[in-house]
């Protein structure tokens, strides 16, 4: 075990489908956990990671409770404060609030929708501190959803502060670059001249498309996809032509590839329809700070904009493992400034 340094401060983001962490220094980590299948080994998996990178005090942000397995997002909250709790084997750890605020065990569970789904704000807030005057909005494009949030002298200045009122305004968006069914985006596909419908079955996730379009990396090793089998272009294929009932040997790489784009066209718009209304109370100088895998969709979305912001990109301000586990780094920085 490597040596534990001295007032040092490791966060964890407790997500539905990963668990990342970050020291706020550089170091980060991240690996798929499917907490409605795992919920039960989440103190196994939050020791492991800290066992990789100790340190004195822990910091924990989460998105997890929502997760089916549990019966109410209190129960979620509850089970998370208490895994992470035990599995740190301290009473030194902090929970982010969407108040600002880093609050102890008690109090997360005393006030669990305040700690729930709370790591928007925590990146929000380091995505305005490259941008600590004016108006501007954060675009973040991850695995599973699309945070918009807008930002007002560095400071997130969101019409909601919950998931379902942020989902209801639009700031929320349930779509992402790897566990969106494809169904959910599409009715119908191209195939070799005609539209053929789509069987309403996971068959297939927005995952397929961007590794047919070369935009997310292949991993020969990775089998967290819609069928078990690995995350290739090659598998993408066979998966994309399941969810059209056809027969992957009468599937082309080509045929895969049309499809992938009809899907990438489909999801920008989707996005865009929900930045419209926000953007409108933006002005043309403003900056826009994108984060997340999807970065290449978000900036996908803003060429079908009438007008072309200035861009930060969070990859190119601290790096593409940092950015992949932003909330993470932004919880354990918050942490050093104020505790």
């Amino acid at each position: 075990m490597a040596s534990t340094p001295t007032n040092s401060w490791l966060a964890f983001d407790i997500g539905g489908a990963n668990i990342k962490a970050a020291d706020g220094q550089g170091w980060s980590h991240s690996e798929p956990f499917a907490m409605w299948q795992e919920w039960k080994r989440l103190s196994d998996v939050v020791r492991h990671i800290q066992s990789l990178h100790p340190a004195t005090h822990y910091a924990v942000t989460m998105t997890g409770e929502i997760a089916d397995c549990f019966p109410e997002r209190n129960d979620g909250v509850k089970h998370i404060v208490q895994s992470c709790s035990l599995a740190t084997g301290s009473n030194d750890i902090s929970f982010y609030s969407v108040t600002g605020c880093l609050v102890n065990a008690h109090e997360a569970v005393r006030h669990p929708l305040h700690v729930a789904a709370s790591n928007w704000h925590a990146l929000a807030r380091l995505a305005g501190s490259l941008v600590p005057s004016g108006n501007s909005l954060v675009i973040d494009i991850g695995s599973t959803t699309t945070d918009i949030v807008p930002l007002s002298c560095g400071k997130p200045a969101a019409q909601g502060l919950t998931d379902w009122d942020r989902l209801a305004c639009g700031e929320l968006i349930y779509t992402g670059m790897e566990r969106t069914p494809l169904p959910t985006l599409v009715d119908t596909l191209p195939y070799q001249g005609t539209m053929r419908p789509l069987a309403r079955e996971w068959f297939a996730t927005t995952q397929d498309a961007w590794l047919l379009l070369g935009y997310l990396k292949e991993d020969s090793q990775s089998v967290n996809t819609a069928d078990g089998k690995p995350a290739t272009q090659d598998a993408a294929r066979v998966r994309m032509a399941r969810t059209m009932l056809l027969e992957p040997s009468a599937f082309t790489l080509a045929d895969a590839v049309e499809a992938a784009e009809t899907i990438a066209a489909s999801q920008t718009i989707l996005i865009k329809n929900a930045l419209d209304p926000i953007m409108r109370h933006l002005q043309k100088e403003n900056y826009i700070v994108l984060s997340g895998q999807g970065e290449i969709l978000a900036n996908k979305v803003l060429s079908h904009m009438n007008w072309e912001p200035q861009i930060i990109s969070l990859k190119e301000a601290y790096g593409d493992d940092v950015s992949r586990v932003a909330p993470a780094h932004a919880v354990a920085l918050i942490a050093q400034q104020i505790l």
